[in-house]
């Protein structure tokens, strides 16, 4: 069966972590509905709604130098208009000086183009509160 919605990936990694990769708070922000949910699971640290995402947004911009995300492997799951995304992160905190590299997973739920909650999985200490 092919994928009726292949411009999913595409929102993920063109979007959304191009815009996060780039520090391009609009970019990012426009992937979100306003009244999303991003929920970091493995430190359960919920961020509800728009204006809750763009300050965790502004922390980690804030606080970090290169951010760069990549060797993606995605798996799209149109019948849940969701894509679940693996990949590293490789960040460099302003005040650490040296690079952490995680390996990530995150869950995109999307309603139309964009995402009403976004799970995230991270292999070290959470980045995003």
């Amino acid at each position: 069966m092919s994928n009726p919605y292949p411009y999913y990936v595409d929102i993920v990694t063109k979007r959304y972590f191009d815009g996060v990769d780039n520090k391009r708070m609009d970019q990012v922000l426009d992937c979100f509905h306003d009244d999303a949910v991003l929920h970091e699971m493995t430190s359960d640290t919920r961020h509800d709604g728009i204006d809750a995402i763009r300050t965790m947004f502004e922390g980690l911009f804030s606080t970090n130098g290169r951010i760069w995300h990549g060797n993606f492997v995605h798996t799209v799951d149109p019948e849940e208009n969701a894509v679940c995304s693996q990949f590293t992160v490789e960040i460099e905190p302003n005040e650490l000086g040296e690079e952490l590299v995680y390996q990530n997973c995150n869950r995109f739920y999307l309603k139309g183009d964009k995402f009403q909650n976004v799970f995230v999985y991270m292999s070290g200490d959470n980045l995003l509160k």
